[in-house]
Formats: C-alpha cells, sequence, structure tokens
C-alpha cells in the first residue's frame, strides 16, 4: 500500500472525515507528507473528501494503515469513543498519532495511552487538536501574560457556547456512552485556561443538568458548570453549554491586577484602567485560527526536526485529567481532586 511515497518524505492517514477533512488539508499541504491516505467508516464520504484533495487516497481499513510501514502518522478524527482504541493500536505499532479531542474518556485509557506513550522513550509524537491555541488571539494574550501585562491574574472565565443543539439531540454524540460536554467541547477552553497559564488546577467542584433536551434522545448533562482551584490561588470558572439559544461563541475573560481582557460576541476589548471614564482598548485580533488543522505544521516540524515534544504532550494529558475531574465532581457533589498521568 505504501508504494508511490517519495524518498525521504513521511507518510500520513486521517481517520475519519468530519473535521478530519480539514486535517487532510493541512498534510496534502506539507512539504514533508509524501503520500496521504484517507479513511472512514463511509466509503462516500472518503470517495467525496478525496475527490477535493488532490493526490489523496483512500485505504480500505484502518487495519491496512496499522499494517502499512509507509504510514508514519496517523491523525484520529472520528467519533469520541472511537478514539482511545485507535490512539492505542496506532502507538503499539509505532505510529506518531494526532487526534481530535478528546484524547480519551476515562483515567485507566488515560493510563494506557500514558504508558505506551512513555515506554517509547520520546521516540512518538502524540498529539492533540486543541485548535484554539493557534488563534492570534489567545497566543497575544498568553504573551502579554507571560510578559506580566496582566500584573498578578487572579480569575479566569471560559464559556463554551456550542449553539448547535441539533448535534447532540439528532447526531451520533446521543448514541455515545457516557458523553461528556465538558470532554466533548468545554475542553477547548479548559485547555486554554492551563496552556495561556502554564499552571495545574488542584482540585475542582462541578455541577450539570440536561433541562435544554429534556424530552429528546439525547441522555446526559447538555450544561456543566465547573470552579477549578489551580496552584497560587488562582480560580477559574468553566462551563459547557450546550443548548444555548446562540450562536456558536467562546467567551473568555481573564481578570489580573493590571488589566483585563474581555472576549465575547461583542469582540475582543483589554480593560487597562478602572476609572469610568476611560473606555476598553478594542483588539483587532482574530479568536479564531485560520483552519482547523494549523496545529499540524508544528506537529510535523517535531518529527521531521526530532525535536522535543514532550511538554505539548503533558499539557494534553493534564487537560483531559482536569476534565475528568469535572465530570466526576459533577456526578458525586463534591470537591473532586485532580489525579495527574
Amino acid at each position: 500500500m505504501s508504494a508511490g511515497i517519495r524518498a525521504g518524505a513521511m507518510g500520513a492517514a486521517v481517520i475519519g472525515l468530519g473535521v478530519g477533512e480539514q486535517h487532510a488539508r493541512a498534510y496534502a499541504a506539507h512539504p514533508a507528507i509524501g503520500v496521504l491516505w484517507l479513511q472512514d467508516r463511509n466509503e462516500e464520504q472518503a470517495r467525496a473528501v478525496a475527490q477535493r484533495i488532490p493526490g489523496a487516497r483512500i485505504a480500505p481499513s484502518f487495519e491496512a494503515l496499522l499494517r502499512d510501514p509507509g504510514v508514519h502518522i496517523l491523525s484520529i478524527a472520528s467519533f469520541d469513543d472511537d478514539h482511545y482504541a485507535q490512539v492505542v493500536a496506532a502507538l503499539e505499532v509505532g505510529k506518531h498519532v494526532f487526534v481530535e479531542k478528546p484524547l480519551c474518556r476515562s483515567l485507566d485509557e488515560l493510563r494506557r495511552i500514558h504508558a505506551l506513550w512513555a515506554a517509547a522513550g520520546g521516540r512518538l509524537r502524540l498529539g492533540s487538536n486543541l485548535i484554539l491555541r493557534a488563534a492570534p488571539l489567545y497566543r497575544w494574550a498568553r504573551e502579554q501574560l507571560a510578559e506580566g501585562a496582566f500584573g498578578s491574574l487572579y480569575a479566569i472565565d471560559g464559556d463554551y457556547l456550542y449553539g448547535r443543539v441539533h448535534k447532540v439531540t439528532v447526531g451520533w454524540r446521543r448514541e455515545v456512552e457516557d458523553y461528556s460536554v465538558i470532554q466533548g467541547g468545554g475542553i477547548h477552553l479548559l485547555d486554554l485556561m492551563l496552556w495561556m497559564t502554564g499552571r495545574r488546577p488542584l482540585a475542582v467542584m462541578a455541577a450539570g443538568n440536561r433541562i435544554s433536551t429534556a424530552g429528546t434522545e439525547f441522555r446526559y448533562n447538555d450544561y456543566c458548570a465547573a470552579t477549578l482551584h489551580f496552584e497560587g490561588g488562582l480560580i477559574a470558572r468553566l462551563s459547557a453549554n450546550y443548548g444555548c439559544v446562540h450562536r456558536h461563541q467562546h467567551v473568555l475573560r481573564m481578570f489580573g491586577t493590571a488589566a483585563t481582557l474581555i472576549y465575547d460576541d461583542a469582540g475582543a476589548r483589554l480593560h487597562e484602567s478602572r476609572d469610568p471614564a476611560v473606555p476598553a482598548r478594542r483588539l483587532e485580533i482574530s479568536p479564531l485560527p485560520a483552519a482547523k488543522g494549523d496545529l499540524i505544521p508544528g506537529f510535523l516540524a517535531s518529527i521531521a526536526d526530532n525535536t522535543d515534544y514532550t511538554a505539548e504532550t503533558q499539557s494534553v494529558f493534564d487537560g483531559i485529567c482536569v476534565a475528568l475531574a469535572c465530570d466526576r465532581a459533577a456526578a458525586s457533589g463534591k470537591m473532586e481532586t485532580v489525579e495527574y498521568v
């Protein structure tokens, strides 16, 4: 199956061609990729995507990709409950893995993935498509925070307003056992909190409900709110709101002793004074990445240049650990300690 890869190039495969089409476009545009395989359980979907991406080929099965020595990277964009088994299978045969969120859905699954990744001794790259890291606004905010422009950060609020309730009441998510809106969507804002601050929560409190989807086939909380207690006293509030009457929107508020950043549907504003006569400064910086494959070039560069990717992978593990703690807290009604791997 690997015939046709040019000398020195890497082979990549994308499994799952919904959002995975964006992965495929990023690989197809990259000079380090010599061949691109596509695989989806829906053959018509695979053929349609292949027609839109010059040079892409359709693989007969996921198992065939695992056996092919010419496939160096597996990009996994299948349904949430398929991620764990596919990630494990890929790591077991020595493939690099880039996976849509969530990486997995339980601590036992995470420990197994961590053990396989650790056993490779840094040889295998493992990344997840926490795509808001590629948004210019959040990159700017992270730099400003590191430079001390916010003063001492003491609070962050993040709201994941899904605004597409039909995707849980009609789409595949309603069929996923124990579907989690924190793991499936809220993790984008959760990841920003960890990535921008460089800090990890110690414990969380959470609560949820399913009022917006009552009477539908969706069986789990469509809303979950959590309070995260970070190292150093920082407090964060996080919500995953799938049933809201609102367009799809991320909301972020960062409160420091010297400045406050607010981003919502009115745009991004930076408050640098408590004086009511001093207006906030509007920030004309994009809150969205250019494309959903924007993290893939950096992932490929780490492989091609053999640079250390450990911190990026550990941050993915950390985010899953916090998301799982949020779900435990929502179920128990108690504060839960975050268990890290």
